[in-house]
């Protein structure tokens, strides 16, 4: 591994076509060959990654990236899709000259992270799958669609309740309220059109077949009592994907980056010392 760098992230923004930029926060760590690339959650933006990435960075560039509608990030009109996603990564990480990647993501991340190894598997070094699946389910197209219809209709504060308690479990909710407000306050300053065509990109995706191809190392992350992305969405994942790890987080919920940091850093790390072998 790497010696550790001390300076903080640059911030900085990538062209992906058609006058949409990217938004990114990058640490730089040396010379420019792998880095490990971060996607947050629906509604949430790179700092999601406020526990983790400063550590990650200790050893290796980081970059996380604000997903197109989200954060400081271009918000132009639908339709998206995660392989849209997919591409916009591509493109950062290409705009920033790294010819490798670690790529990680948690639940929409994960799915986009996924869809990056399947679409890029020459850029993908490693793949780290937190709170997520490859498909949401038969169900999905209509469900999303009316998370999407009650946004519009009620606004995205209608939404918090149901939110919060999946996103993370009792004692976690007592115990950092400073931190759950943080992500409400995020949720919320979400645009209402982005939302609600991410909300149609995740209910159309569905990768299971193609994850069966996945040939880069992977750790599948989940938490036990993660009610948004389950346990078996996860270990569905993990069969799928030959040779990957599955970690189950017990009494965490859907956000275990947050929830749970240490193990996340612990699976990323692993992954990194894997790439470096």
């Amino acid at each position: 591994m790497a010696a550790a760098y001390g300076a903080g992230p640059e911030y900085g923004t990538a062209d992906v076509g058609n006058g949409a930029s990217i938004y990114y926060q990058h640490y730089k760590r040396g010379p420019k060959g792998l880095c490990v690339v971060l996607l947050h959650s629906l509604a949430m933006d790179h700092r999601f990654w406020r526990l983790v990435a400063p550590e990650i960075a200790k050893h290796v560039s980081v970059v996380c990236i604000d997903v197109r509608g989200h954060g400081a990030s271009a918000k132009p009109q639908g339709p998206y899709s995660i392989a849209l996603f997919a591409q916009d990564v591509k493109q950062v990480v290409q705009t920033l000259g790294y010819g490798k990647v670690i790529v990680g993501g948690a639940s929409m991340g994960g799915c986009i992270a996924l869809q990056f190894a399947i679409d890029y598997p020459e850029l993908t070094a490693a793949l780290a799958l937190i709170d997520t699946t490859a498909w949401y389910g038969p169900d999905a197209p209509r469900d999303w669609q009316g998370r999407a219809q009650k946004a519009r209709a009620e606004g995205l504060a209608s939404l918090v309740k149901f939110q919060t308690t999946r996103w993370f479990s009792d004692a976690f909710l007592a115990q950092r309220p400073d931190l759950v407000q943080e992500c409400i306050d995020a949720f919320l300053s979400n645009d209402i059109d982005a939302y609600a065509a991410t909300c149609h990109a995740m209910g159309g995706f569905n990768a299971q077949e193609q994850a069966k191809n996945v040939a880069s190392p992977t750790a599948v992350i989940v938490g036990e009592e993660d009610y948004a992305a389950p346990v078996d969405m996860a270990r569905r994942l993990h069969e799928s994907i030959a040779g990957s790890t599955l970690t189950i987080i017990p009494a965490a919920r859907h956000l275990t980056p947050l929830e749970t940091p240490g193990v996340i850093i612990a699976a990323l790390s692993g992954l990194l010392a894997d790439a470096a072998e």
